[in-house]
């Protein structure tokens, strides 16, 4: 009752989520038609479905079994950095993906940090080109995401389940038999299938790091057959098979997401008491020390090359670097929009209306790129609207995470204020005003910022539509990369490095800044 207390309108919610609705089922409805009819999937096109769902498989499983014991040692270790090495955890997912690519050729590459060892030491090289390489970066982007969640079902275990432990005495066995292994049955699966359909839509670390004719995903194939052979049919119909893949990974991940947890505590700070003997002590060190060098080496290496090669951009990167920049907050600007308007109906009384935002986790951006390009190339030069185009679908992209973010705090500012709203007779602008934005800014700074990090960093639609003078500054760095100008496009790295953390920092920071004045 409370939650109706105050007189919400939800048209303008109703309204945005079927613009995303329409957007995403419209471009998926266009490319479906555009596909030939009778013109089955060939060699080439089986070749990289079984590469795609190979490398996934290998990313999840890799991702979620390295993760255990680095988010078991984090969940009972206390020691000094441990916060900011789990915040730290979050930071690849921001992470520009080209400026992590850069980070593991640094150090895997030809010329890498191991290569060289192993040439001292008369060992032949490792090349990280193909499966292997496609796999290690999805596990650096993955690994941390595979950690956060597995160790938030470790801190979800009541305290009294590991103090009831203790006073009977449970060894390493009992503990997993009855406390570890019923949790991660829990945990694990949901996260294993959210990496599995991010790792099936990637694209950009396969566009740098895969591309052979062995090492070919179905996003890249449909960039091939768009970008260089123009074949809008094939482009089409690997569209529908990417979509069935990603889509079918997700209904899983929401699925098990559901199950069942180990019940409620007091609440009261967990303590373990099973962190005893040298071994453990060892096996939780060397965890937590690998992870943090995995991570923190690659961008290290990135910092001090930048700042080597920061000398040696070209004119034209600053103009791509304006560019991303004002792509990135257009981005921003169309997901507050959608986003405010979707998320204040959700919570009131039209709860169905954030599985319209939700769409996109389904939907792959090139796939919505090459239903926007069908639509648009009857009438007008996709080309010309490559910069709108690229903004939109990654406002699109990035809509489920701020109403994740959003929808929460909304429904408990309805549920608290809304009777003593309606008593005062406020509503409508008054109402967002006075009661609404001033108790959301945080959450709201923190969906911008990562709306604009994310929009800053990415590689996908802009290169289907992008042409020299329209390119963004991740596309000019892998176009650096391409024609072998390490040193430049190690100084673009720390650019696009730096904008994108500093318009995260910039938007989550005013959030909370206004937030607490």
């Amino acid at each position: 009752m409370a939650r109706r207390a105050v007189k919400i309108t939800a048209w303008p919610g109703i309204m945005a989520a079927a613009f995303v609705a329409a957007l995403i089922l419209g471009t998926l409805l266009a490319v479906a038609l555009r596909a030939e009819a009778g013109r089955g999937l060939g060699p080439s096109e089986w070749a990289a479905i079984r590469f795609t769902i190979w490398q996934a498989l290998w990313s999840a499983t890799l991702s979620v079994a390295l993760a255990i014991p680095v988010a078991k040692a984090l969940a009972r270790r206390r020691f000094p950095g441990r916060s900011l090495l789990i915040a730290l955890l979050g930071a690849p997912f921001i992470l520009p993906v080209i400026v992590a690519v850069l980070g593991l050729l640094a150090v895997f590459g030809r010329s890498g940090i191991i290569n060289v060892a192993l040439g001292w030491a008369g060992l032949p090289e490792v090349s990280i080109y193909g499966l292997h390489g496609v796999v290690l970066a999805h596990v650096f982007f993955n690994l941390p995401l595979a950690t956060r969640l597995i160790l938030q079902g470790w801190q979800q275990v009541p305290a009294e389940r590991f103090r009831l432990a203790a006073q009977l005495g449970f060894g390493p066995r009992e503990m997993w038999r009855i406390i570890e292994a019923p949790m991660l049955r829990r945990v694990a699966p949901p996260a294993f299938a959210v990496i599995f359909a991010l790792c099936v839509s990637s694209f950009a670390v396969a566009l740098t790091l895969g591309g052979g004719p062995k090492a070919t995903t179905v996003e890249l194939a449909i960039y091939q057959a768009f970008r260089f052979d123009f074949d809008l049919g094939r482009a089409a119909l690997l569209s529908c098979v990417q979509l069935i893949l990603v889509g079918s990974a997700a209904l899983v991940a929401l699925r098990l997401s559901g199950q069942q947890g180990f019940g409620a505590g007091l609440d009261r700070p967990v303590k373990r008491w099973d962190t005893g003997g040298y071994g453990r002590g060892v096996l939780d060190g060397a965890a937590i020390i690998c992870t943090a060098l995995f991570l923190i080496l690659p961008l290290s290496i990135v910092v001090v090359d930048g700042l080597m090669g920061l000398g040696r951009l070209p004119t034209q990167l600053w103009h791509a670097a304006w560019v991303s920049l004002l792509v990135s907050l257009g981005s921003t600007a169309l997901v507050v929009l959608l986003a405010l308007p979707i998320a204040i109906a959700a919570a009131s009384r039209h709860g169905w209306l954030e599985a319209a935002g939700l769409l996109g986790i389904a939907a792959s951006p090139l796939v919505i790129g090459t239903g926007l390009f069908i639509l648009i190339y009857p009438v007008a030069d996709p080309f010309d609207l490559a910069l709108p185009v690229t903004a939109l679908v990654n406002a699109v992209m990035a809509l489920p995470f701020a109403l994740r973010v959003l929808v929460g705090p909304i429904r408990d500012v309805v549920s608290d204020y809304g009777r003593l709203s309606a008593s005062l007779g406020l509503g409508g602008w008054a109402w967002l005003k006075l009661i609404l934005f001033p108790r959301i800014r945080g959450g709201l700074g923190f969906a911008c910022g990562l709306t604009a990090a994310l929009s800053m960093g990415d590689l996908g639609v802009i290169a289907l539509f992008a042409d020299p003078e329209t390119a963004t500054l991740p596309l000019q760095m892998y176009r650096l990369m391409g024609s072998y100008r390490m040193e430049a496009a190690s100084g673009a790295a720390l650019l696009l490095l730096v904008l994108s953390f500093g318009l995260f920092w910039a938007f989550d920071r005013g959030g909370r800044r206004r937030a607490e004045t």
